[in-house]
Formats: C-alpha cells, structure tokens, sequence
C-alpha cells in the first residue's frame, strides 16, 4: 500500500510539473507590442526609403508594399526602391512577428519621388498587356556563365568561362526541362506581374540541387512548385555594367521568382531587349564571383526546333560557297619593310577600361614590324605606363573606308592563353555616332585559351557586347598554318567565311547599320573580357597577316 501511495505521489508531482513546464511555454508566446516604424525618404529622385521596425517581443519583421511586392526583414531594417514615375504615395503594411507565428501589424503611408522611367523595356517586356517568353534555345549562349568583374568596379559583360550550344540541354532527361517553362509578364496600369508554369520541374544550378531534393553533383531538373502571381518592380541596375552593354534596367522579381534557371537569385539586369529577344544577366546567391546569363525569345521552343531544322538545310546548301565578288578593289601585301602609315593608323594607350573590355595590354607603336611579306603584330610582357603587357592596334580610319564587297586576310594566330588577336571593321562615323550605334563586323576573333574555334560576331545596337549576333567554329592549327577569314557584305546579306566556308550568315537591313563606309582594325588584344586569364609562363606571341583584300 505504501508503494501505491509512493507511485501515486510521483505521479502526481510529475503531472504538476509537466503542467508548469507547459504553463511557461505558453508564458513566452505573447504577442508582439508597441510596433514602431521610421522612415528615411531619399530627396535625389532615387526612389529609395529606407524602414527601421521595431517591436516589444518580436523575433522578425515583414512588409507589404502597394505595389505587389514584400519582404522579409529579420533585424525590422529594409531599404526599398520605388520605381513608378514622379511624386506618388504608397501604403506600406508592416508585421512583427512573435515566437509561435503570433503578430501584430500597422500601415503607414509614405510619399516618394523617381525619376526613374524604362518605357521601352516595359512595353517589350510585357507587349503593352501580357506577353510569354522562353528560352532561347535555339541560340548559341542561351545560357552562360563568366566573371562577375574584369576589374575593380567594372562588371563583365560576356559569358567567357562558358557558353551553351544550341538545343545543348534538350538531349538529356536531366536538363531537357529548361526549355519548356512559359514565363509571362502581365501589365496592369503602373504594374507588372509575373507567373512562371515550369510544367511541374526547374533546371537547378549545381549549388542548389541538394538543397532541393536531387542527387548533387551537376545541374538537374527537379520537381518545384513555381505557380502564383508575383510583383514585378523594374529598377536601375546597379552592378557596374558598362553603359554600352546595358540597357540600365533590372527585372526584380518579388516572392522569389526566377527565370527559368535556378541560381538563387530574383534580380536579372536587362542587357538588351527587343520586342522578340531579352538578354539578361543575375549574379547567383552561391557564388558573387559570378555572373550568369541567359536568352529569351517570344518564339515556343517546339517552333524553334521546326526553325533550326531549315536553317541546318540553309547551311548545308551554303557549303560549297561561291563569291560574288572577283575584282581585287584594294589591297595590302605587306610587301615592304615598314608599315604604310599612308594606309594605316596606330592606336596607342589603353583606351578607356582597356577599350570596354577590361584589355589589360597597352598599344605602343613598337609592336608592329612587316618583314619577309607580312604584318606582324606581338603582344609581350613588359612594362609600359603602369600595364604589365604591351601589344599593337592599327586601323585604316579616315583613310581607307569601304561599303559592301569581300573583305579577306590570311593569317596565322598568335599562341597562348590570354591572347586575343581580332580581325574587324568599324563604321566610319564612330566619331559622331559611338559604339553600338555605329556599327561592328568582327571578321574574325580568336581566344588563346580556346585555340581549336575562331568566331565572328556583328554588333547593333540591341545586339552588342554579350548580346551580339555570334557563331563559333572549329579550327586546327589555327596558329602554325595559315587560315582565309572573310566576310562577303552585301545590301542584303552579311556571309562569314573561315577557308571559304561559311560559318554563319546574317540578314542585312535598312533599319540596320551595315549600309554605309567602315573601316579596317587589326590589334592584339591580352586578357580582357573575351582573352580572359593569361598564365604566369606567357612572355610573347604574334599574328601574322600576309595580307587583306577588299574585293568589289
């Protein structure tokens, strides 16, 4: 008996204290009071305000904006930029939220001003009402990835590290679910929305796919739930991209929408945009050192597909290719001893951030010799007023201009990583106008640390730096034999050749700048955002020309 009563007293103590353990549990689950939000309201047109929340018992903070978009803030501190153009008030909704998901909330009003206004991108980004966009697969590059910087505060603007080939990611279980999400932006008044159907799976970058479920170790398609409309705001990018290569607008999308990669990010600068193709560059939440990119075009990709199979019959047709044009209208053989600076130009210096493209070369005027019946242009390192590398650039401006003909050069390529010879053309108002707006043929580029392609690529506005319209293709020994690169320019097409093979071709357009005078550049370029890294062993390389032809 003495045992039950035992039993019976322990029991009881046990329920007690069972009681007051939850007694205090429930204690520390109090709503959250005295709810204070401050403001610091920008007076330079910039749309920013920051908010401070703060709160008796509160463990984080939540704000809901007017415009669709919210945010999360654990210490009650958040900056927001508010786009719409002018003077306008917002309601802002704040939450304290409490141990146990209890809360409490207020509303404020605040008056902001912006300057900021984007009506072009707006209009292509969203048709005036609602448009649907998808990957660009049937583009070289659709998605790529490069540095996030090619020098102190300067953003990179092309995918050097990598760039994907067209339809490269259809073959393959894996991956084959990035080309099928639909993503539409809809206009409604002064805002935008967004919906995402990824068809039930999203293409995961490799540093999220074990977060989410997957095997790890590459990119892969995994099941996520992407529906529901999200917020839209369209902002000034602020990540140091060269204005020429911008557009100077970011998409930001609210409740952690992507585009169709996951990278773990919702902010994508607007490179370039027109009513059918976006290219557009995000910086990953795994990894600041990098920037990725990625194309979009109105076309469904199954309509993209039926395309490409036509162009491959265009091309194969293009093959044996004849040129139109047989009478040499101008030359240079490279005969002499000594450049002919009746024809040709130098350019020295580093131009401004190493002429756009972070080149890390100085040109000097030493760096160019013809002997035994060729141009020779070295890139060595040495010192020169501050740069650890020297090269040569010539041009034939206000000198030898042309419009339309067969522009050819037989050349041999310099060796070694970091090298970045080029072949090309700038319109001959470049002075007046500028770059993109003047207009660029690159007959030819080749990268030392990729010594098995060569590309050509033309530059418009809409379509330049990253964006430009560009096509690689194989080459052997592009350095110890010598290849034919040429360009066959027309009113109504633009043909390029490696060995009289066609390697792309572009149609030409009135509303296009390839319809007036260009002139002539050669130049050795190190490093840079196309040449990229240079190994430590690099002492010298050059390119040679035997000669360029302009045929009419």
């Amino acid at each position: 008996m003495k045992y039950i009563k035992l039993i019976s007293f322990l029991l009881a103590t046990l329920f007690m204290l069972s009681c007051q353990e939850d007694d205090l549990t429930l204690d520390t689950i109090v709503v959250p009071t005295d709810l204070q939000v401050s403001t610091n309201i920008s007076d330079d047109g910039s749309g920013m305000v920051e908010f401070n929340a703060t709160a008796n018992d509160a463990i984080t903070y939540e704000y809901n904006f007017s415009d669709g978009s919210s945010a999360v803030a654990p210490s009650g501190t958040y900056t927001k930029r508010f786009t719409r153009t002018g003077l306008n008030t917002y309601l802002v909704t704040v939450v304290a939220y409490g141990k146990g998901g209890v809360s409490s909330s207020m509303s404020l009003e605040v008056e902001v001003e912006s300057d900021f206004n984007d009506p072009e991108t707006k209009q292509f980004l969203t048709g005036g009402s609602s448009k649907t966009w998808y990957v660009a697969a049937v583009e070289a590059g659709h998605l790529g990835v490069g540095p996030n910087f090619v020098a102190d505060g300067v953003a990179s603007a092309f995918p050097e590290y990598y760039q994907a080939a067209p339809f490269e990611k259809a073959g393959d279980e894996i991956s084959s679910c990035f080309y099928t999400d639909e993503l539409t932006f809809t206009e409604s008044g002064e805002n935008i929305t967004y919906n995402q159907d990824n068809m039930g799976q999203t293409f995961f970058n490799v540093d999220y796919v074990a977060e989410f479920g997957g095997g790890g170790g590459q990119d892969e398609c995994i099941d996520y739930e992407t529906s529901g409309e999200k917020s839209v705001t369209l902002a000034p990018a602020e990540n140091g991209v060269p204005a020429d290569a911008t557009t100077g607008t970011e998409i930001q999308l609210g409740g952690g929408g992507f585009m169709s990669y996951y990278i773990g990010t919702s902010n994508y600068e607007v490179l370039s945009i027109t009513e059918n193709t976006m290219y557009v560059r995000a910086i990953p939440g795994s990894n600041p050192d990098l920037a990725w990119y990625l194309k979009f075009t109105t076309t469904p990709f199954e309509q993209q597909q039926a395309g490409a199979g036509g162009e491959e019959e265009e091309e194969e047709e293009e093959e044996a290719f004849v040129s139109q044009f047989d009478e040499l209208f101008w030359s240079d053989e490279f005969d002499g001893d000594a450049l002919d600076t009746s024809i040709w130009n130098y350019e020295t210096g580093n131009g401004t951030n190493g002429w756009g493209n972070g080149e890390v070369q100085y040109y000097t005027e030493d760096n160019v010799s013809v002997a035994n019946g060729s141009l020779v242009i070295t890139a060595r390192r040495e010192a020169e007023s501050g740069f650890d590398f020297t090269s040569a650039r010539i041009t034939t401006m206000d000198k030898f201009e042309v419009t339309y003909g067969r522009v050819e050069a037989r050349a041999k390529m310099p060796e070694g990583g970091g090298t970045w010879p080029a072949i090309w053309m700038l319109g001959a108002d470049f002075d007046v106008v500028g770059w993109p707006a003047t207009g660029e043929i690159d007959i030819m580029e080749f990268v030392g640390n990729k010594p098995n392609e060569v590309s050509s690529a033309l530059h418009f506005p809409g379509n330049s730096g990253g964006n430009a319209i560009f096509e690689a293709t194989d080459i052997e020994n592009a350095s110890t034999e010598w290849h034919t690169y040429a360009v066959e320019w027309t009113a109504d097409k633009i043909t390029f050749l490696v060995d009289n093979q066609v390697n792309f071709s572009y149609d030409n357009a009135s509303s296009l700048p390839f319809n007036k005078d260009f002139f002539l550049i050669m130049n050795v370029a190190m490093g840079g955002a196309l040449g990229g890294n240079i190994p430590a062993e690099f002492s010298e390389a050059s390119m040679e020309v035997d000669y360029i032809r302009v045929y009419k």
